[in-house]
């Protein structure tokens, strides 16, 4: 959630430092009252100095609180999101960012009722209805949700995000044929919308792979080298289509993009693995564990492939790290009971 919404907070506390001015003291600890602090954070003992300044100035603590946020000091910032909101409640981007801080601290319930708070303050405000629909779909209530989109469709009956969202909605209810229909409606009103022509060829994919193949090509006649449509495209070889060469292409196609993306890198050695590839498996499973270093997972398999390789003491080695970071891991656990007699 924090990287969806952040960008356009960064924008905003950009903006209030242009409109606030700079203060010429910028190493000066931040003095609250008689009290002198110094966090050690220069954005937000800036921000701390103009707010003794302009104790009344909302922007000023939504543009802390979005420091804080950050840094991942969330009692912090939510403390000042609340306070930009008691002072100014008529910016809702003070609520989103809000209840993203709520959602990233793992306190999805106060996230969900800081979005409906919002909702009815911006009852007619449609990237804050879609945002309250996505809180109560991520929360499974799914009433809810669609009672939200109903709004927004009273608002703009053609909204494309709207009708995306209604299809995952009634995708996560196991209404599929309403969430397919509901795709096809967002792509219509939007060809542009990636996200939808993913979500409507995974859809396809059980009963029309040939057609799915369409809506990929769709979704890549967007853009080619993004990551989502990417992926889902190789799961559709590898899984539906029972394609596993062009699977590894379209995964190997993925980390030339980003180098870092480690679900390409264990994919591949799990198609690897199904192909008896257990040389090209244990390398593309030992990329992975560079850039996952605490993922048992990664070491799991890259065990399995050592030992199918007659590597024991590498196996032996992986499987005992598997349980270092999870004892329970059973299948480690029998790996290490297996090669250890």
């Amino acid at each position: 959630m924090k990287k969806n919404y952040f960008t356009l907070f960064v924008s905003l506390s950009i903006f209030i430092y242009i409109a606030c001015g700079e203060n010429n003291n910028t190493d000066a600890p931040a003095e609250v009252g008689a009290e002198v602090v110094n966090t050690g954070n220069s954005a937000v003992d800036k921000l701390t100095r103009q707010i003794a300044e302009m104790p009344d100035n909302a922007s000023l603590y939504a543009a802390r609180g979005g420091a804080y946020y950050e840094n991942e000091n969330y009692d912090e910032g939510i403390e000042d999101l609340e306070k930009a909101i008691s002072i100014d409640s008529t910016r809702a981007e003070y609520f989103h960012v809000l209840a993203d801080m709520y959602m990233d601290y793992y306190k999805s319930r106060m996230a969900l009722n800081t979005m409906k708070r919002a909702g009815e303050a911006f009852p007619e405000r449609i990237p804050t209805l879609l945002k309250l629909a996505e809180y109560e779909l991520i929360l499974k209530q799914h009433n809810d949700a669609l009672f939200t989109l109903e709004k927004i469709r009273k608002i703009d009956p053609l909204n494309a995000e709207m009708f995306f969202m209604f299809g995952r909605v009634f995708k996560d209810m196991g209404r599929i044929e309403e969430a397919g229909n509901a795709f096809q409606s967002a792509v219509e009103n939007d060809p542009e919308l990636i996200d939808a022509w993913i979500s409507l060829a995974q859809i396809i994919a059980e009963k029309n792979p040939i057609l799915a193949e369409r809506y990929f090509d769709n979704a890549m006649r967007i853009d080619s080298n993004n990551i989502d449509v990417l992926h889902a495209q190789a799961y559709y070889f590898s899984n539906i289509k029972d394609d596993l060469p062009e699977a590894i292409r379209v995964y190997k196609k993925i980390n030339t993009i980003d180098p870092q993306y480690v679900e390409g890198y264990f994919n591949v050695g799990l198609i690897y693995l199904d192909m008896d590839s257990v040389q090209q498996a244990y390398q593309s499973f030992d990329i992975a564990s560079k850039y996952a270093p605490e993922n048992a997972d990664v070491y799991y398999h890259r065990g399995v492939a050592a030992e199918m390789m007659g590597n024991n003491p590498q196996a032996l080695a992986d499987y005992k790290t598997v349980l270092n970071f999870d004892p329970s891991y059973a299948s480690a656990k029998a790996g290490v009971q297996r090669l250890s007699q």
